[in-house]
Parts: structure tokens; C-alpha cells; sequence
């Protein structure tokens, strides 16, 4: 999770549609796993591994990010979160990687590094942006790399030594607005070559109704290989 864009909705996040239908669909894709110990990379302020912490069986998180200028530990229903720079060898069971692979110049040599760390059997989670077409200013304020499709991504994650189960766009029912509108805004102006966030809070009415079209989304998140915003995929190192 990028801190840049908690700045932006501060203690909303997890009211706005976009982070709260994130987290729904990260709960469809592990909650059969039934993790134990979770290692959250590139955590940000560890929304993800905390909504883990609050609505799974999961016992505790390690959050790492190289943006954290100290370390700490918090609890979530008793249950621990420690917030570190760096980590060794782990015993964890599910690693997390939201949004995080795009901001790397190696996404490979990234992925393998937190595979060697870890044993085998632990399922890892990731999620990055969809489509190189769909790259605007919010992608340079972000500081992204790329964007991937579906194939790319699975492509990543073997060449990472890893299996894919199961893979899938996310956002797929807001995706044609959200494509319609990006290519327009390309025609007439420069935007897409912009630093500026594209995040925002938005009245309670329409937040509400985007939450609702991704709750539907999310009946078909698993079938989805067709388009979205994001990629989902889980995989497991052998």
C-alpha cells in the first residue's frame, strides 16, 4: 500500500470504496488458506495485514517497508503488528505484496529475494495495476514503474521460482469507465505525463454506490481473466 495515497484519505481509508473493495477481494482470495503469520511487504501503514489481523484467524503480521523512518510493533485485537525496515529468513505462511512489485526496476530479482526468505508451502499474495494502456499521472505520481497484464504478471511470478493457483483482473465492472475516461483525457491534453493522484474522497452517496458495483464485481472475481484495474494473484512457493 503506498503511503502517498493513506496521506490523501488519512483515517477514511478504510471507508473509500476503492481500498474497502480491495481488501474484500484480498479476503475472497485467502481466507481458505487460514494464515497464522503474515508478512506484509511494502505495508505502508499495514491496512492490508491489519484487515487480515481483524477479520481471519490470523495471529500476527510483519510489516516490511523500506519508508519507515523507525521501527515499531502494534496490536490488533491483541494480536501482534511489528513495523520494520528489513527482515531475514521468516516462518511465515502468507506473504503479501499490494501494489508493490510496479515500483521496482527488477520486479523478478524482488519477488525471488522474499521467496528465498520464506518456506516452502507459504502462499504469496500480489497485486499490481492492469494494463500499460491504462498509465496516467496517477501512475507517475505514484512513481510506477509499469503496469502488467495478466500473462505478464504470471510470468513474473514464475520466472520468481513460485506456482500460480489462481489469478484474475479485479474492478472489472468499473473498468470501462475508468478506460473510456483515461483515453479521452489523453486525446486532448498531457495529462497522462502529470504527476497527480487521481485518489479522492468522494460524497458518501457515491462512495457507497462504487462500493456496491465492486461487491458485485466480486462474485466473478476468481472467473475474471478478461480486464480490470488490478491484477490479482495467488501462488505458492514449492
Amino acid at each position: 500500500m503506498d503511503l502517498k495515497e493513506e496521506c490523501i484519505l488519512g483515517h477514511d481509508i478504510s471507508k473509500h470504496w476503492y481500498y474497502r473493495s480491495k481488501l474484500a477481494a484480498l479476503l475472497h482470495y485467502v481466507r481458505h488458506l487460514a494464515p497464522r503469520k503474515i508478512l506484509d511487504v511494502g505495508a505502508g501503514s499495514g491496512f492490508f495485514s491489519k484487515g487480515l489481523l481483524h477479520q481471519t484467524e490470523a495471529q500476527e503480521a510483519l510489516c516490511v517497508d523500506t519508508g519507515y523512518s523507525s521501527e515499531k510493533e502494534e496490536f490488533v485485537n491483541g494480536k501482534s503488528v511489528q513495523f520494520r525496515t528489513g527482515c531475514g529468513q521468516t516462518e511465515v505462511d502468507l506473504v503479501l505484496m499490494m501494489d508493490v512489485l510496479e515500483h521496482v526496476d527488477d520486479d523478478v530479482g524482488l519477488l525471488d529475494e522474499y521467496v528465498k526468505k520464506v518456506p516452502a508451502g507459504t502462499h504469496f499474495l500480489i497485486t499490481v495495476p492492469a494494463f500499460s494502456f491504462l498509465w496516467s499521472g496517477h501512475d507517475v505520481f505514484l512513481e510506477h514503474k509499469r503496469r502488467y497484464s495478466l500473462p505478464e504478471v504470471e510470468g513474473v511470478v514464475n520466472r520468481a521460482g513460485l506456482s500460480v493457483e489462481s489469478s484474475s483482473y479485479y474492478y472489472g465492472l468499473i473498468f470501462p469507465l475508468a478506460a473510456t475516461t483515461r483515453l479521452i483525457s489523453r486525446l486532448f491534453s498531457q495529462q497522462n505525463n502529470y504527476s497527480r493522484s487521481q485518489l479522492k474522497r468522494h460524497h458518501t452517496v457515491i462512495n457507497e454506490i462504487l462500493a456496491y458495483i465492486c461487491s458485485v464485481d466480486l462474485l466473478m472475481l476468481r472467473r475474471n481473466r478478461l480486464a480490470g484495474l488490478t491484477v490479482f494473484c495467488l501462488a505458492q512457493k514449492p
